[in-house]
């Protein structure tokens, strides 16, 4: 098998397809577009796999080491109609993860779109009014990651402790709570603890 890198859209040259048997169809597998007469084109970035003995070829995409379900903070960084989103770890600014990556241990908890905003403030206490957090992270320390897309990770000691963390987030949002029914809330959630 013979490998090089591939880029979509770039067209890939006759001489770089398999040809060892002309009477056998050329089978094209993922990452990969047939436009007629004779370009192939790939739709993803990979590595392009060429098998000579079964006039095959695709591409492999391995740019992430991550396993299928897992948990990943990260930006989208390209999405349109007809390609798969990209999504990055990295800051482009910076060529640093802050705290982008895979989410390891915690629970995901749904949240209103509205309170997602609003815990993504720089000071969720003082222009977003959600004071629970800060409540509760005097008792209790946590790590927070929240989503646009109205999903808040949660990782502290033990699954009690979580647990607590993330309904306490969904309490709030729920019953559109007040600043002081924060504070009251957060007082009896500590007390089962």
């Amino acid at each position: 098998m013979a490998f090089s890198l591939v880029l979509p859209g770039d067209p890939i040259p006759q001489e770089a397809l398999p040809t060892s048997n002309p009477s056998v169809p050329l089978k094209l597998g993922p990452g990969l577009r047939h436009t007629p007469p004779d370009t192939v084109v790939p739709i993803v970035a990979g590595e392009l796999c060429i098998d000579q003995k079964k006039n095959a070829v695709w591409v492999e995409n391995n740019g992430g080491r991550l396993s299928a379900g897992s948990l990943v903070y990260a930006r989208i960084s390209l999405a349109n109609k007809h390609v798969d989103p990209e999504i990055e770890c990295v800051n482009p600014a910076t060529g640093k993860s802050d705290g982008l990556g895979e989410l390891k241990g915690g629970m995901l908890f749904d949240v209103s779109l509205g309170m997602s905003r609003r815990l993504m403030m720089p000071n969720p206490s003082a222009e977003g009014s959600v004071v629970i957090l800060d409540e509760i992270a005097e008792k209790v320390p946590f790590e927070i990651a929240v989503g646009r897309n109205g999903r808040v990770w949660v990782d502290a000691e033990g699954i009690a402790k979580t647990l607590v963390v993330g309904r306490a987030i969904q309490k709030t949002d729920r019953g559109n709570l007040g600043v002081d029914e924060q504070r009251k809330a957060a007082k009896r959630l500590l007390k089962d603890i």
